[in-house]
């Protein structure tokens, strides 16, 4: 299985904040839309970074609340790590394990074309386990 099969039955919406958007602004989004990471863009369109929830709370745990006036581009992940729409679930799966990430922009032609998250994953490979053991049922009965 190939990560745009996760993209098409998850849908490949894009949500994006500005590196000087505040960190409240982008908790609204997050809760708003029920993700758990957002695309960081300079005005050019250019991705500069990613914001997870996990971004936030490090800096509200170093900081307190003086965290929710920081601007994203003092919470984001700048180094971001991406991958294509044709690795394998198992690639993505050994990729967020070695970065300890859990959400992942995905890539076509140098283009975001949507982001998966450990959640995702986890979806699609129980529906394929289900898939797989309702196949096995049918055949054993026959």
């Amino acid at each position: 299985m190939k990560v745009e099969h996760i993209l098409q039955s998850k849908g490949a919406d894009i949500f994006a904040v500005k590196p000087d958007d505040s960190i409240t602004d982008a908790i609204s989004l997050l809760n708003d839309r029920n993700i758990g990471a957002v695309i960081v863009r300079d005005t050019g369109g250019s991705v500069v970074g990613i914001l997870s929830e996990r971004d936030i709370v490090r800096r509200l745990g170093a900081r307190g609340a003086d965290a929710l006036g920081m601007k994203v581009s003092e919470c984001m992940t700048s180094n971001v790590h991406t991958c294509s729409a044709d690795a394998s679930v198992d690639e993505l799966m050994a990729k967020m394990t070695e970065k300890r990430i859990r959400h992942l922009p995905v890539t076509k032609n140098n283009q975001i074309v949507g982001v998966v998250s450990i959640g995702d994953v986890v979806k699609r490979k129980i529906e394929q386990a289900e898939q797989e053991a309702a196949a096995l049922k049918e055949y054993i009965a026959t």
